[in-house]
């Protein structure tokens, strides 16, 4: 038993430093995006024309997400889960790296943003292959009656990189001037990722396969082509699984992403205090994670996330309200960031790995949850902060317009949810008669 459970240690540990180095470096991007990229990497006659082009080149990680997802998915449920994690981890570091070498559209013109198109188009493909992997090897190694608590730790990896995103950059901000910054500064926080690929890669070598794929593969039961497997048997559990998926996108990155670009730009608060507030949220969220993922085991899946999309989606109504109403007052733009950031939205991230994960059989686990995560991460996530901002542009500087776009994700991720639990589990129960080996 103390053996088992040292082994279920190490590999959450493993999934959880892994996938906290996949999006820190990820994330980074995406808080740079609307500090610096505009600035640096893109005519800047027109502000806003800037900032919109450097969310695009955000939203195209977005979109080689999903295959990263079906490429490592289709191996993963192949060859391994391990070996994957660790070709996915390298991809996304090596790009992170060089994106803090590439020179200024002023030094190079229009090769700049194309290499960072390049380059941020291989960080998609490294975590579209690299989340799946993460939360399927602390769900396959865990109990069964725990799943939801351990799947979600590797999710706190989330939280955990975009504090150190945040953190880096705002540190970065505070200890140099705006020239240092935008001349060099910024760089450090991309070169930084090579020293954290290292220790995790290290950490991940020493992980063993996990046991339902060690079964599966001894049982010589793979299938020839896993995509198409779970086109074939699991469509309504693909259509479920995205639907679900639509506030997390949404509400992450409004809150995450586009919320340091409305603070700085539309209501003049500093950068430090703006990325501070996303720090101090993300550092709650670590929290609240695993105790969602936890109250999910005990009161099931569907009903936790179904009601927790409700009541975080409306939560951006008194946020922003907050928020735009007290521009002076930066610890109730704090509170308005971290409520409903830090605590509410943790209760639809911490139950959705095991929620998509137990919508698939073994044979086709890692490319299902990676489809369903990633594919709906194109228009959930990776164009939210360019709909936000172009909302924001039509509603003469007002976020209301947002935050009903916000509600409507909401609502469709709460009915997929309960379709999900409507059906009698018949979803669930067909990915699990699936498993004859």
């Amino acid at each position: 038993m103390n053996s088992q459970n040292n082994t279920l240690k190490r590999v959450v540990s493993a999934s959880l430093i892994g996938a906290t180095i996949e999006w820190y470096d990820f994330f980074l991007y995406g808080v740079t995006a609307g500090l610096v990229f505009n600035k640096l990497y893109f005519p800047n006659s027109d502000p806003l024309v800037s900032t919109l082009l450097a969310y695009v080149t955000f939203a195209v990680g977005f979109l080689a997400r999903p295959l990263g997802g079906v490429i490592f998915g289709h191996f993963g449920d192949k060859i391994g889960r391990k070996s994957m994690l660790v070709m996915t981890l390298m991809i996304m570091g090596v790009s992170t790296f060089l994106i803090g070498l590439i020179p200024t559209y002023d030094q190079i013109g229009l090769w700049a943003p194309l290499i960072l198109l390049t380059l941020r188009v291989l960080q998609g493909i490294g975590l579209g292959g690299e989340w799946g992997g993460a939360v399927l090897m602390a769900y396959e190694y865990a109990p069964k009656e725990k799943r939801g608590l351990y799947a979600s730790i590797p999710q706190i990896g989330l939280s955990i990189g975009l504090c150190l995103a945040s953190g880096v950059v705002a540190l970065l901000s505070s200890l140099l001037t705006e020239q240092q910054f935008l001349s060099w500064g910024w760089r450090v926080a991309f070169l930084l990722s090579a020293a954290m690929v290292a220790v995790g890669i290290y950490i991940r070598l020493n992980v063993m396969e996990t046991p339902e794929f060690s079964k599966l593969k001894s049982s010589g039961k793979e299938v020839q082509i896993p995509f198409m497997e779970m086109i074939r048997k699991y469509p309504k559990n693909v259509l479920a699984g995205m639907g679900a998926r639509y506030i997390d996108g949404v509400f992450f990155n409004i809150f995450g992403v586009f919320s340091i670009s409305y603070l700085t730009q539309t209501l003049k608060i500093s950068r430090t205090q703006s990325l501070i507030g996303v720090m101090a949220a993300a550092v709650v969220m670590c929290a609240f994670i695993p105790f969602f993922g936890a109250l999910s085991d005990k009161m099931g899946r569907t009903r936790v996330y179904a009601w927790g999309s409700i009541i975080t989606a409306l939560s951006a109504f008194p946020a922003f309200w907050l928020m735009s109403s007290n521009s002076s007052n930066i610890m109730v733009i704090w509170l308005a960031i971290i409520i409903p950031f830090g605590i509410l939205y943790a209760s639809i991230y911490g139950p959705e790995a095991a929620l998509f994960a137990e919508l698939f059989d073994t044979r086709v686990r890692y490319t299902g949850i990676s489809f369903v995560y990633q594919f709906s991460g194109i228009f959930a996530s990776g164009i939210t902060p360019i709909i936000a901002t172009a909302l924001l542009k039509t509603s003469d500087g007002q976020p209301w317009t947002i935050c009903l776009y916000v509600l409507f994700a909401g609502v469709v991720s709460a009915l997929s949810a309960w379709w999900i639990g409507r059906s009698g589990g018949r979803l669930v129960q067909g990915a699990a008669a699936a498993q004859s080996y």
